[in-house]
């Protein structure tokens, strides 16, 4: 497929399809809270809703670099809809799983400072000698298992129904938790090792 059969505004499309989503996946995981709803079939919607934002986070970036669209919105907007994503996730969660309140509140104050001063690092190297300073493996790592953790902590207990262990206890929850956490720890102070020259 050449670039000229493909819509050049796909990708920003995308994009914006996700931001969109955003608030869909929060006010399903909250309509438990609120109406009475059935609160496993929120969660499954919601899991849906929160993998198809996922997808199109992998989507979107592939089409842009590959068919040669990429444009100043979507460069601007993608990282942004990506950390929408996560922080809009974790904070629907924190109203909803009472057992991980302690745990989402401490993963949102870490996730929040990380972004923060990582997307200022990124702004002081664009302004002082336009440098564009791309995503690294582990920062990639970090998205990865963001998404998986908030997929398994909707669905652990009911992909594992079987096993009142692991339904009560989470351990696959609990162990990307600890990933999740380790990895955006890490990938920032990489980011701060690697580019400190612009902060020192």
């Amino acid at each position: 497929m050449s670039n000229n059969r493909i819509d050049k505004n796909l990708p920003n499309k995308l994009t914006l399809s996700r931001i969109i989503l955003i608030p869909v996946f929060m006010a399903v995981l909250w309509l438990p809270l609120f109406t009475g709803a059935d609160m496993t079939l929120c969660e499954i919607i919601s899991s849906v809703i929160f993998a198809v934002c996922a997808i199109t986070d992998f989507i979107d970036g592939r089409l842009a670099r590959k068919y040669d669209i990429v444009t100043d919105f979507g460069k601007f907007m993608d990282p942004l809809a990506d950390k929408f994503l996560v922080i809009g996730a974790l904070l629907a969660a924190t109203l909803v799983y009472d057992e991980f309140r302690i745990y989402l509140i401490i993963a949102l104050s870490i996730i929040i400072f990380r972004e923060l001063a990582v997307s200022s690092m990124r702004l002081i190297a664009k302004n002082a000698d336009n440098v564009v300073i791309p995503a690294a493996l582990p920062g990639k790592i970090k998205t990865f298992s963001q998404c998986i953790f908030v997929l398994l902590l909707l669905l652990e207990k009911h992909v594992f129904a079987f096993s009142d262990i692991i339904v009560k206890y989470r351990p696959f929850t609990l162990v990307c938790y600890v990933i999740m956490l380790f990895f955006t720890i890490y990938s920032g102070i990489l980011y701060f090792i690697t580019y400190k020259k612009y902060i020192f």
